[in-house]
C-alpha cells in the first residue's frame, strides 16, 4: 500500500514543505476541542493532528487504513494516556451511532471513491450537537478539471487524488451534500488548507 510505503517521510512534507499551513492548521483544529469532548479522528496518519488534539480533550481515537502509518502515530502520541490507536475504514466505521462528540478526517476525502459515503459515516458516529471537522488540502488553480503542481507531484508517487478542490468547490460539495449551514477556514500555504466545520 502506498500510505504504509511512505509513512517513513510524511512528516516531511507538513513538517518542512508545508510547515507554516500546517502549524496554523494544528491551532485551528486543536482550538475547536473541548476538554471533555470524545474525539474519533480518521485518517490520522502519523498523528500530526492527533498530538495536538490529545492533549486538549477527554480521550481521542485516532485510526487510520494504514498500519505502518499508526505505528508513527503511536510512538508520537505514547506520552499522551487518553489517546488510544485503531485500524479503520473511514467508509465502514464499526462505532455505535452518536458515540463522538467531534470527528475529525484530515486530508481524506479528496482521495476516496466515495467521499460522500465517508462523510454519512462521520456524520453517523457523530453526537446530536456536535463537529465533523474535514481539513482538506485545496487546488490554487481555478476551474474544475485544472491540475495543481502538488498534485501532478503527489500523484506520480503513487497518491491518488480523486478530486481536487478550489475553495469554491469545497463550499459548493458540503452544501450539496445538505451541509446548508457549514462554516469554512482557510489557511493560505505553499500547499493551502480548507477546514471544513459541519454542525450535527
Amino acid at each position: 500500500m502506498f500510505w504504509d510505503h511512505v509513512a517513513g517521510v510524511y512528516d516531511l512534507f507538513a513538517n518542512y514543505y508545508n510547515a507554516g499551513t500546517h502549524r496554523v492548521l494544528c491551532k485551528e483544529v486543536a482550538s475547536l476541542i473541548s476538554s471533555d469532548d470524545e474525539v474519533l479522528e480518521c485518517a490520522c496518519g502519523t498523528g500530526l493532528l492527533t498530538r495536538h488534539i490529545a492533549p486538549v480533550c477527554r480521550h481521542i481515537l485516532a485510526t487510520d487504513f494504514s498500519e505502518k502509518m499508526l505505528e508513527r502515530a503511536r510512538h508520537k502520541c505514547r506520552d499522551y494516556g487518553n489517546a488510544s490507536f485503531e485500524y479503520a475504514d473511514i467508509l465502514h466505521l464499526n462505532y455505535p451511532d452518536e458515540s463522538f462528540d467531534k470527528v475529525i478526517a484530515a486530508n481524506v476525502i479528496h482521495l476516496l471513491d466515495e467521499p460522500l459515503k465517508a462523510l454519512s459515516e462521520l456524520d453517523r458516529v457523530c453526537r446530536k450537537g456536535g463537529l465533523i471537522i474535514i481539513p482538506t488540502y485545496m487546488n490554487r488553480e481555478k476551474g474544475e478539471g485544472k491540475t495543481s503542481g502538488f498534485a501532478t507531484a503527489v500523484g506520480k508517487a503513487g497518491a491518488d487524488f480523486k478530486r481536487q478542490f478550489t475553495f469554491s468547490s469545497y463550499q459548493q460539495f458540503f452544501a450539496e451534500a445538505g451541509y446548508k449551514e457549514a462554516s469554512f477556514k482557510m489557511i493560505e500555504g505553499r500547499v493551502p488548507c480548507a477546514v471544513a466545520i459541519l454542525s450535527k
